[in-house]
């Protein structure tokens, strides 16, 4: 039930598979080191929006300290490969990722552009907040389920942030109505997606 509720407070309308948290346990380089670039990524994503959008200042006052934050996330989590005697693999594609960027609005106005920007990143911020929870309540590991319960932490703050960005600059109720859709298309996406231990998403 506790579950459950979790995932209606993120939003989400699909869990992730459960045989997923099984198949991480049997490559834990690979995790990490996907875990690491997602961090990057996200960095990147947040220097991305303030470029596209510096004159939107709240924007630019809540968005600027996620990007530090998320770099000290990347460093942890090469700091914890280190630990291990692991190493940072390749960057891989984000099959995930670049579904869901299929559904953001290309065109249109500025408005519509912003705001799409904005879901799509709390809904990748959800979706990972979801997937650190399920690895810090049922990782073998003591010290790796502390490890992600405060990434699962961090990201929850993202997700809401971003859709409290998206209702400060547009209508609430047009909010409401894109990231529900955007929360269906993403369920789709999950039942198409193969659970894969060595993908974060």
């Amino acid at each position: 039930m506790s579950g459950e509720k979790d995932l209606t407070k993120l939003g989400l309308h699909l869990p992730t598979d459960p045989r997923w948290v099984d198949l991480t346990q049997y490559s834990l380089e690979d995790i990490l080191s996907d875990h690491a670039y997602c961090e990057q990524k996200t960095a990147s994503s947040c220097i991305s929006l303030i470029q596209q959008f510096p004159d939107k200042p709240k924007l630019v006052e809540d968005v600027a300290p996620v990007v530090t934050e998320e770099w000290g996330h990347f460093r942890m989590v090469i700091a914890e490969l280190r630990k291990r005697g692991l190493s940072l693999g390749f960057q891989r594609k984000d099959e995930y990722v670049n579904q869901i960027r299929n559904f953001v609005t290309k065109g249109g106005s500025r408005e519509d552009r912003l705001l799409d920007q904005l879901l799509l990143c709390a809904l990748i911020e959800a979706r990972s907040c979801e997937r650190f929870r399920l690895l810090s309540l049922h990782l073998e590991e003591a010290a790796l389920k502390d490890f992600y319960r405060h990434f699962m932490v961090s990201e929850a703050g993202h997700y809401r942030m971003f859709i409290d960005l998206a209702e400060y600059y547009a209508d609430p109720v047009k909010v409401r109505n894109r990231w529900q859709a955007f929360l269906q298309f993403e369920a789709e996406v999950m039942k198409e997606l193969s659970p894969r231990g060595d993908r974060m998403h």
